[in-house]
């Protein structure tokens, strides 16, 4: 399975971007998606994820009621709208999915139970 993210660049405080990412090959062997995100200095932080038949989603505390994952099955594309947002925020976004199983809600924010990463883009928020 391949990854393609998109969607990065820069923005002013308060702005909004769209993130998207484009899973290629096996991709009906994966159970969800989610994203990540590392700023300059600091260690790679889960930000949402959602599962492709449910459409079950889930938000670190830091992003819940300014960001938003959703799936696009058709397209095997999930996008993450990023609205309202801070400078610390900046950061380099990834994509990454689970292969094959069931994850618990629990868990969905672990690095470790993610199978395939894809590429980062960079999100810039000026003050």
């Amino acid at each position: 399975v391949q990854l393609q993210a998109c969607g990065g660049g820069l923005v002013q405080a308060g702005g909004s971007l769209r993130l998207s990412c484009t899973a290629s090959g096996r991709t009906f062997s994966t159970t969800a998606m989610g994203w990540f995100r590392q700023a300059p200095g600091k260690e790679r932080e889960f930000v949402a994820a959602i599962k492709w038949s449910a459409g079950s989603s889930y938000y670190a505390d830091s992003v819940k009621g300014r960001f938003t994952i959703s799936r696009e099955n058709a397209k095997n594309t999930v996008y993450l709208q990023m609205n309202s947002l801070k400078p610390e925020d900046t950061a380099v976004y990834s994509c990454a999915a689970i292969r094959d199983r069931n994850v618990i809600a629990g868990m969905i924010g672990l690095e470790r139970m993610y199978d395939y990463w894809g590429q980062g883009t960079q999100v810039t928020v000026s003050r």
